[in-house]
C-alpha cells in the first residue's frame, strides 16, 4: 500500500492505496508501490486512486506532489 495525505486549506485526507494518478503539468502520472522519488506540480483535473477493485477521485485546480518512500503528500488549491 501507498500512504497519501491530501491538504488544502478546505480539507484533510489520509488515504492508504494501491496505485494513484496525478494532473501533472506534462500530463498525468501514476504513482505505484516503491516508485522513484519526485516532486510535480499538478494542474487542474482529477487524482484518482484505486483501493482494492473500487475507484474514487478528487478534483483539483492545481497543486504540488511529493513521492518519496511509498509516502505520498499532496498540497491542493
Amino acid at each position: 500500500m501507498i500512504s497519501v495525505d491530501i491538504l488544502s486549506p478546505r480539507v484533510s485526507r489520509h488515504l492508504d492505496v494501491d496505485c494513484i494518478f496525478f494532473p501533472g503539468v506534462l500530463g498525468e502520472f501514476e504513482v505505484l508501490r516503491n516508485h522513484a522519488p519526485i516532486i510535480s506540480l499538478l494542474e487542474e483535473g482529477k487524482i484518482h486512486w484505486r483501493v482494492g477493485g473500487q475507484e474514487d477521485s478528487l478534483e483539483v485546480k492545481g497543486g504540488v506532489v511529493m513521492v518519496k518512500d511509498n509516502v505520498i503528500k499532496v498540497c491542493i488549491d
